[in-house]
């Protein structure tokens, strides 16, 4: 449930700086070359070779001019990718959302050698491929469009379909909405390491029903937008891994034991060779995961490692790629069956060693530094709001702290695949996001030169304040509060609380932005507000497996009772809380937990804003909620769903409620709107709803709408609870 992917603690202008630092891969198309001191991006439409070492150095590899074609100006280049040789880049250009991302597109190969450029997939329509991959022989290109898989000689550009069952319900090489959206699944096919086969996903969503969102605004005539999805309690698409042959287009299904339907495979690739694949298979309640090896040839899978958890079992992070180390013999998995999320080494026959030892979680993987014998992770043993980098030898051990200690905050890096240099960013709520170039393990700049480290002076003068409180259950919860301006201990003050509470994100990180309302038109301290969040059990910060897991079939309970809680001993702690004064808000998930928090705790929050929030989870989609809440088969399931969802507590509300949803909401749909609407009406609760049409999750389409959301928000709680110190 990627639910709070469109919102967070940050403001806009921080999202932006962020996004700068995440990984450059994804922000700026930055693939780092073999010898990982040289790595290519885009730079004015072209893309470019550059030296790490060296700023100064640049390679123009295709230029603006070899970008022309057919005497058009040059295309733009949204991604790029090159084939194993490096020699054809793969442009991908003129590109179309399918939901989250624009995965749509099409497809140009340039030659470097033969200085040529064509276009993939002629005569296939407009913005209609996705994710073409250059074969590893680097003689031909495949790609997806309209859920076939289509095979093209680079040389002669013939294409050959190898998938012809495809239909807007039949998926070939790609996914539904739900794998999209749950398991970060798009791009389903892959080349053998010899380019003789394809192995892809093929879904059937034929039973899944569609819920149909209707659109009001675009015609005289309203006319519904059918979306693929699975609530709840009912069956997901039938999942089958199939592999066909370049040469003749024989297609073998994959033997991988048990019901295709009661099963989800998130993760496959081929395992070092030609002929065997691997998979992630988690059952239908997703609380048993398997690792097969699938043996193409004789179409025999086996077991090699299986995990079984009370609550539920993670796929594996990455949606692309396999960990494998010691020349394809083991590979590196993530584990959280001794309580903490470890790294474990795994053979092609299960055997297992445990190689981050410790009361810590590892965040995620950076690297594998084979050459050198480390692993490089994320981590954070002693603040679960940092996040810092380590690195521990890949035959076990004691890790090592490799970001220094005189930066507290959140570090991220992308290490180049040699595992010597990287690019570190660093930031904390008073500190602006710094990029540089470092050399590890030293950590020290490329350029010899101490990188300049800039507080914002603002931001530290008026930090957050970041705490730690044992609640009366005896649960010690994180958060952060920002003071108002010129902050008079004498006086009360409002206070404004920012929840989200599910397993899909956490909002108590020491980040630039923290303790900065996005949504407020103005400056909330200086109105004289508190502002402040906390993270519950269940959120996914690095508090071990109990911590994550307590949510277990209690998202809408437990999550809320520690939030209220927390509350609670907040004001014990600090008399300055005007408690006649409480606000809570919060998007998506957030938003369900605002509506909880609201009809629950009537006493505590007076005044409440939920944004597309999740009414009924029985209305939401299976992968998530099945994940965290159970497979609802019978009324014992169902109960947990009821008894976690604001529509069964929307009769307690006392106190001030504003209610936003966007009517074309694919993710969270409007019927959640509907359905606690109708609950507040049968119980005579008054509130305000403010209905955006046609918006999705993120209520951000449209002129003037995001202005306007965020004048509406502040003008409400500045109405309904009032801002300044008395």
């Amino acid at each position: 449930m990627n639910i709070n992917i469109y919102r967070s603690v940050f403001s806009v202008f921080l999202v932006a700086a962020i996004a700068l630092m995440q990984s450059p891969v994804q922000a700026q198309g930055l693939q780092w070359a073999a010898d990982g001191y040289h790595y290519y991006s885009t730079q004015g439409g072209e893309v470019v070779e550059l030296d790490i070492r060296d700023a100064a150095k640049r390679n123009v590899l295709v230029s603006r001019a070899a970008l022309t074609a057919e005497g058009k100006s040059a295309i733009p280049v949204r991604r790029f990718f090159f084939s194993d040789d490096r020699q054809k880049v793969l442009i991908n250009t003129n590109t179309k959302r399918v939901w989250r991302q624009d995965t749509r597109g099409d497809y140009w190969v340039y030659d470097l050698q033969a200085k040529t450029f064509k276009q993939l997939g002629k005569g296939r329509p407009a913005s209609s491929l996705m994710f073409a991959k250059i074969s590893p022989d680097g003689t031909k290109a495949a790609y997806v469009s309209e859920h076939n898989i289509y095979l093209e000689d680079l040389a002669t550009g013939n294409i050959k379909a190898l998938t012809t069952d495809g239909t807007a319900r039949l998926i070939n090489g790609t996914f539904d909405w739900a794998y999209e959206e749950e398991f970060d699944c798009r791009d389903g096919f892959r080349w053998s390491p010899d380019s003789r086969n394809i192995a892809y996903w093929q879904l059937d969503a034929s039973k899944i029903r569609n819920y149909l969102m209707l659109n009001t605004t675009d015609s005289a005539y309203s006319y519904t937008v059918p979306v693929e999805y699975p609530v709840a309690g009912t069956d997901p698409s039938s999942c089958k891994i199939k592999v066909v042959s370049v040469a003749d287009g024989k297609t073998t299904n994959i033997n991988v034991p048990g019901d295709a339907v009661q099963h989800y495979i998130p993760r496959m690739e081929w395992a070092g060779n030609g002929n065997e694949l691997i998979l992630q298979q988690l059952n239908r309640p997703q609380n048993e995961s398997k690792i097969f090896i699938c043996n193409i040839s004789s179409n025999a899978s086996r077991v090699i490692y299986q995990e079984n958890d009370k609550a539920w079992i993670d796929a594996k992070e990455d949606p692309i790629g396999w960990d494998w180390v010691d020349k394809g013999k083991k590979f590196i998995w993530l584990s959280e069956k001794d309580g903490w999320r470890h790294a474990y080494s795994i053979d092609r026959f299960g055997q297992t060693k445990l190689l981050t030892k410790g009361n810590y979680d590892v965040i995620s993987i950076n690297l594998i530094d084979e050459t050198n014998g480390f692993i490089y992770f994320m981590a954070s043993p002693t603040n679960a709001t940092q996040r810092y980098l380590y690195r521990v030898k890949l035959s076990g051990g004691e890790a090592q702290r490799i970001s220094p200690a005189d930066q507290p905050g959140t570090h991220r890096y992308d290490i180049a695949p040699n595992g010597l240099v990287a690019i570190h960013s660093f930031n904390n709520s008073y500190t602006v996001p710094v990029r540089e170039t470092v050399n590890l393990p030293d950590h020290k700049p490329l350029d010899g030169k101490p990188t300049s480290i800039k507080v914002d002076a603002t931001a530290a003068k008026t930090k957050p304040e970041f705490f730690t409180l044992t609640t009366a259950d005896g649960v010690s919860m994180d958060g952060w509060m920002m003071k108002p301006t010129n902050f008079d201990p004498a006086k009360k003050y409002p206070i404004v609380f920012y929840v989200y509470g599910e397993p899909a994100s956490a909002t108590a990180s020491d980040t630039y932005g923290a303790g900065r309302n996005f949504e407020y038109a103005g400056d909330m301290a200086a109105d004289g507000y508190i502002y402040a969040s906390m993270d519950n059990r269940g959120s996914p910060v690095p508090k071990g497996r109990e911590w994550r897991k307590a949510i277990y079939r209690n998202i809408g309970q437990l999550n809320v009772r520690d939030q209220a809680m927390g509350a609670k001993e907040l004001f014990k702690k600090n008399a300055f809380i005007d408690t006649s004064r409480v606000a809570v808000w919060g998007w998506s998930g957030g938003g369900s937990s605002t509506l909880n928090l609201m009809f629950q705790y009537p006493e505590i929050y007076k005044t409440g804003i939920a944004v597309a929030a999740v009414g009924n989870q029985l209305s939401y989609d299976n992968i998530y909620q099945e994940r965290y809440m159970g497979v609802p088969t019978d009324d014992e399931g169902r109960s947990y769903f009821i008894k976690g969802s604001p529509v069964t507590y929307a009769k307690n509300l006392k106190g001030n409620l504003l209610y936003i949803h966007g009517t074309g909401d694919d993710n969270v749909h409007y019927s959640n709107a509907e359905q606690l609407i109708n609950q507040l009406i049968k119980y005579n609760k008054q509130f305000q709803l403010m209905s955006y049409p046609n918006r999705t999750h993120g209520i951000s389409e449209g002129a003037g709408t995001s202005q306007h959301l965020s004048t509406l928000y502040t003008q409400y709680l500045r109405e309904h609870c009032a801002p300044g110190g008395r």
